[in-house]
Order: C-alpha cells, then structure tokens, then sequence
C-alpha cells in the first residue's frame, strides 16, 4: 500500500499545506495510507484529518516513519547533515546551483532517499501541476501597498504576519490606506497576464487602487521604461530569465520620479537577469522592505514566501491543484512523479 507521511512544516511563519482533510479523505479512498503529523502551526487543524480517517503522528517524527512512506512537506527540512533516507515531496531548491540544495542533495546521497521537488512536477508539456503564484502576487501587491502606506507616515514598513484569512488582510489594508488620508496611489503591474500578476491585479482593485496592467507586448522593446516610474508603485511578476529585460535599472533612483515602493514579487536578486537590480537580498516578514534610496524614498518588498500570508486561501489552492497528481502516488514510475525523478536522478550526477 502507498503510503504518504504529511510532515508538520519546521520553517518559521510557514501555516500553510499542502494537503486538505477533504483531499486526504480522497487518498484514503483511492486505497493510500495517509499519516499527519500534529502540527503548531498548520492553519487547518488536526481534528479535520483525523475526521477523514488519516492516521496520526506527534509533530516532527517523520524520521522515525517506515522506510517506504513518502514523506510530504512544502518548505524545506532543517539543514542539519542528516542522511535521508526516505522518498520525499518539498521545494527542495536544490537544482539551481544554491549552496543549500547541494548540502540536501548529499544527504539524499547519504540516505539512498529520492526528492520529488514540488518545483519540477510538470505535465507532457513541461507545465507545473500545481503553484502557490496567484497568492504570491495577492499577498505581495498587499504588502507592497502596507509600504506605500508607511512612507506617507515618514516610516518603514513594519514587520508582517499572516492573516486568517484574506477578508480579514482585506480590512487591515483598507483601514492602512483611510489613514493616511491620501488618495489611493497609483500602481503598475508586469506580468499581469500571469497567476502572479493575476492576483496581484485583483488585490490592488479589491482597495481600490487604480492599476496598469503590462505583460509581454508591453515591455518586448526592451526599455527603457519610464512609464514605470510614473507609477507610486512597481509590482514585477515576471520570474528573471535570459531575455527579460531590466525594469528599473539602478540610475533611476536618481532621475524623476513618483515611483517609491517595488514589489519585486518574483524575488529573484541573486539572478544574473534580475530585472530589478537595485538590490541584492530578499526581505523578511520582520523588515519587509529595503530602502535603496532616500530623497526621495525607494522601498523594495521582496519577501520570498508570500503565499504564507494567507496560509489558508493558498493551502485550499494549491492541495486542489496537487490533489490529482497525489492520487496518482501509487504509479511512481509513471507521468508526473517519473519525471520529477529523472530530473532528480540528473541532477544527483553532479553530486
């Protein structure tokens, strides 16, 4: 019998999941052993899975669980040098050349274990099966907006933390934006045809905030792009690759403008296509902003798990959009999860 372990998540502001009692019920059904471990934190609580039938487990004894359990989670394990034996389901970000993912990837080679990155789940046409980018976008342009607010105040941006929901996100920003007693700003989004860029948009029209939709016909000139920084604020929903071209390059932060606060949504700073590079790190729920310049303010948000934000609106998304996938466990040398350990196998000859 296929049997799936879904681990509590051991990052910190991490709620969310991947796996919802109804999906769980679902799994059960299909004939597929399903174990939860008691979580803290996970924003759907335990009693919901016990109630689907699953098996329960104390918080963080994956390591202890049977050798052929597939053991699920969405972020990444604590980097400790511990072999891993098992089979296991995460965002590994091991196969792109970060120093991180190598140090997991000798410890699958210590451990005999197989990682099947949620990143390269992909269908016949190389797609993903299953994303968190809609909420990225909504949770991004929301904090973007918190920024914008902050700075009409002489501030920065205070520290964050996640929401029980988005109505309730929805209420807190609304009541940020009265207070300042300004008009709504102005706000560009590009990537706007994309699930990122989509819920970017809708969170900026959900407060009002009045905004101007690009995505590739609007930037394929290549630049420069002053229509940019005639917006208070930038929201980049592009992921950086060989081509994109550089939105606001670093000279803008001395020329004229009314931009102030970049959203860098796609948080991709390391990259040597970085279409914002006027920065360096990815920013943290406690300093959700880098100041790159003063006089006037230029706020960068750059947060790299936004989706956190709203644990549950994007839990509920993205087990919907995995749950297909997940019934499909008990044939693991076929379709998605055969191509996820090929890539796997590929890369493990560097290691």
């Amino acid at each position: 019998m296929t049997h799936l372990w879904l681990r509590a998540e051991q990052r910190p502001n991490e709620d969310r999941t991947g796996l919802t009692p109804e999906g769980a019920a679902k799994l059960i059904a299909q004939g597929i052993r399903v174990t939860v471990e008691e979580s803290r934190s996970r924003i759907i609580p335990i009693d919901g899975y016990r109630q689907a039938g699953c098996e329960i487990a104390p918080e963080n004894t994956w390591p202890d669980a049977p050798r052929d359990a597939i053991i699920f989670g969405l972020k990444e394990l604590p980097d400790d040098g511990t072999p891993l034996p098992h089979r296991h389901i995460m965002f590994g970000h091991a196969f792109k050349g970060q120093h991180a993912g190598r140090r997991l990837l000798e410890r699958f080679r210590a451990g005999g274990g197989t990682l099947f990155d949620l990143e390269y789940l992909v269908d016949e046409q190389g797609r993903r099966v299953a994303a968190f980018g809609y909420w990225a976008g909504y949770a991004g342009a929301a904090v973007s907006l918190m920024a914008w607010t902050a700075q009409q105040a002489g501030e920065t941006c205070p520290p964050v933390a996640s929401y029980p929901n988005k109505h309730a996100l929805l209420e807190d920003l609304a009541g940020r934006l009265d207070a300042t007693g300004r008009a709504r700003p102005g706000a560009i989004v590009i990537g706007a045809l994309g699930r990122v860029g989509t819920g970017a948009a809708d969170l900026c029209e959900a407060v009002e905030v009045t905004t101007t939709k690009w995505d590739m016909a609007e930037t394929a000139s290549g630049g420069p792009f002053p229509e940019i920084l005639a917006h208070d604020i930038f929201l980049n929903c592009i992921f950086a690759r060989p081509g994109t071209p550089v939105f606001v390059p670093a000279s803008a932060l001395d020329s004229n403008r009314r931009l102030t606060v970049i959203g860098d949504v796609a948080c991709d700073p390391d990259s040597d296509y970085n279409p914002v590079p006027v920065y360096d790190a990815a920013t943290t729920w406690d300093r959700p902003v880098t100041r790159v310049h003063d006089a006037p303010p230029l706020d960068v948000m750059a947060i790299d798990n936004l989706p956190s934000l709203l644990p549950l609106e994007s839990s509920q998304d993205y087990a919907a959009q995995l749950l297909p996938s997940l019934l499909s466990l008990g044939q693991p040398d076929q379709g998605v999860w055969a191509r996820a350990r090929a890539t796997f196998n590929d890369h493990m000859k560097e290691v």
